[in-house]
């Protein structure tokens, strides 16, 4: 695993301040947050913005990335086109190690519409804190980074 600290950071006008509290959290733990998401509330489409965040992390310029939007279904899906990227939606801490544990995910993505700033950054910490397990988890991966080409 490479030892860069920044994470890529977007989202769309739904989840601006959910965002910029992760930015913060983040830096408090030692990343360096790559904040590429909106700052004012004028409605903004979250396909470009999961992947733009989503071309940071694939090109290695960003270790991790964490999107929002209000459900993070629909900036996770636009992240998960970018070739290379494992992204997944969580609104509790298990899925969130589990992403990162069982499939190796490199993005995480969350609903500001759904869960609250608290929940959000104990998320944060369980997914930034995880490590890939490898082993049975790695052929299933592979399996899945095959399905791209």
């Amino acid at each position: 695993m490479t030892d860069n600290k920044r994470i890529a950071l977007s989202s769309d006008h739904a989840a601006i301040e959910l965002r910029q509290a992760i930015a913060a959290h983040v830096a408090s733990l030692g990343w360096e947050p790559v904040d590429i998401g909106p700052t004012t509330p004028e409605s903004t489409h979250y396909p470009k913005h999961g992947e733009a965040a989503a071309k940071l992390v694939a090109s290695g310029d960003c270790r991790f990335g964490i999107i929002l939007c209000g459900t993070g279904q629909g900036i996770m899906l636009a992240a998960n086109k970018v070739k290379g990227i494992r992204c997944g939606v969580c609104s509790e801490a298990y899925s969130a190690k589990m992403l990162r544990q069982h499939n190796d995910a490199n993005m995480l993505s969350m609903g500001s519409r759904v869960i609250g700033e608290g929940l959000a950054l104990d998320i944060v910490e369980a997914f930034l804190s995880a490590e890939f397990e490898g082993g049975r988890h790695g052929t299933r991966v592979d399996m899945i980074m095959e399905i791209e080409g």
